[in-house]
């Protein structure tokens, strides 16, 4: 019997509207080893987005060699596949592979080519020892696919398809019977939900989703990363996104962050479980939808105030208002109430009101290219698209005096 863990989309790294998360990821980081201690897992996979950008700061790197090296400390047999996702730089991120490979962890990034330029497929493939030291698992630790990976004269997700089932095809040829195939890929899949799509960097068209036939029935489980809701695809249980660890926007405070625990005996799964993450800081919307500055204001006075001690778990504030006219002072306003409030401000949201006009129906574009408007004009269309309504004369005035300081200011 074998038993893993599935994890994905960590972001090392992220800065939060300025905020660092270091403490965040440290405290699951701690939370992980002590949970794969106790539930005695024979390996840790990670779907990739390990970090936020493709060249994230050494801090980030330090956190995850540290963990590595403190996961392996704790439990020396541990295997540990990480694969690159979107984010992340395959090259930067398998650099140490040579070395880490001497202690069992194994590090995919990139596809490596042959001399005849071809995949190395069977770089990939990763045999993985269970609870005797036997080889239970072979598994598939494909990264991010760019086009450049494959052929390049087929659609994306046509591309896809066949790489994973030429990669299983090189697994299924190299297994016992009883030993199961677990894939890894990173990936959008048919059929996920996304209630953020704002933050998925989806290519035009949704021509890079991948529908669930991608993966065959031989596949005993397929650990996803790229989604950060934990959700199964297509009703198959085996075929799942992990979800992130911690909530990365206000769009997924209300997410249940896991990973998740798979056990796996002659190729047949006995177990498929998520284990919930304790979360360090609260996402906090207030209020939950739009209202007038004027609630706004007494609900951010009731909040609790600060303590200095644990300010690096004080929840991260959005403040969500809507105006009957524009105040540009308002978030001063929130600024000097929660200063001394348990909370660390993020963004200020505002509700726009969309006016109906000949410049946006059905799409269009406007009937005055950039080139055509006043400097007064693009001001009016923009504030308008930014505030809902068209600014005041006093507004105006303000930026024509603006105009006037740098010279710019032309004949109405």
């Amino acid at each position: 019997m074998i038993k893993i863990l599935h994890t994905a989309d960590w972001h090392l790294g992220q800065t939060f509207y300025g905020y660092d998360r270091r403490n965040e990821h440290r405290r699951f980081m701690h939370w992980l080893i002590e949970e794969m201690q106790r539930r005695q897992t024979d390996a840790l996979l990670i779907s990739g987005d390990v970090f936020d950008v493709a060249n994230p700061a050494a801090s980030a790197y330090k956190q995850l060699y540290d963990f590595v090296s403190d996961a392996k400390k704790a439990m020396p047999q541990l295997q540990i596949v990480i694969t690159a996702g979107n984010h992340d730089s395959g090259t930067r991120l398998e650099a140490p592979s040579a070395l880490l490979e001497t202690v069992g962890v194994h590090v995919r990034g990139t596809i490596a080519k042959k001399p005849d330029g071809q995949p190395d497929y069977d770089r990939l493939l990763i045999p993985l020892q269970g609870d005797t030291r036997k080889t239970e698992a072979w598994c598939v630790a494909v990264p991010f696919l760019r086009q450049g990976d494959c052929n390049t004269e087929r659609q994306y997700a046509d591309n896809v398809k066949a790489f994973y089932a030429e990669a299983v095809r090189r697994a299924a040829d190299r297994r016992n019977n009883n030993e199961a195939i677990v894939v890894m890929g990173h990936l959008n899949m048919f059929g996920a939900e996304i209630t953020d799509t704002k933050n998925i960097n989806d290519m035009i068209g949704g021509l890079e989703n991948v529908d669930a036939q991608c993966f065959g029935p031989e596949i005993a489980y397929t650990a996803l990363g790229h989604i950060h809701k934990a959700q199964s695809v297509g009703a198959r249980d085996n075929l799942r996104y992990s979800g992130s660890p911690i909530a990365l926007s206000f769009a997924e405070k209300n997410y249940t962050h896991s990973v998740r625990i798979v056990e796996i005996d002659n190729n047949k799964v006995l177990a498929n479980e998520p284990v919930e993450c304790p979360q360090t800081a609260r996402l906090l919307s207030i209020p939950p939808k739009p209202e007038l500055p004027e609630t706004v204001i007494s609900l951010l006075e009731k909040l609790p105030p600060i303590d200095s001690a644990t300010i690096d778990e004080a929840p991260f504030l959005e403040v969500n208002v809507k105006f009957e006219e524009p105040d540009p002072f308002f978030r001063s306003t929130v600024e000097s109430i929660v200063e001394n409030k348990h909370v660390r401000l993020a963004r200020v949201e505002l509700a726009k009101n969309h006016i109906a006009s000949d410049d946006a129906d059905n799409g269009c574009e406007p009937a005055g290219t950039p080139e055509k408007l006043s400097p007064l004009q693009m001001f009016r269309k923009v504030y308008e698209r930014k505030n809902g309504n068209a600014p005041s004369d006093e507004v105006e005035q303000l930026f024509n005096a603006v105009l006037d300081e740098i010279g710019t200011k032309e004949n109405q």
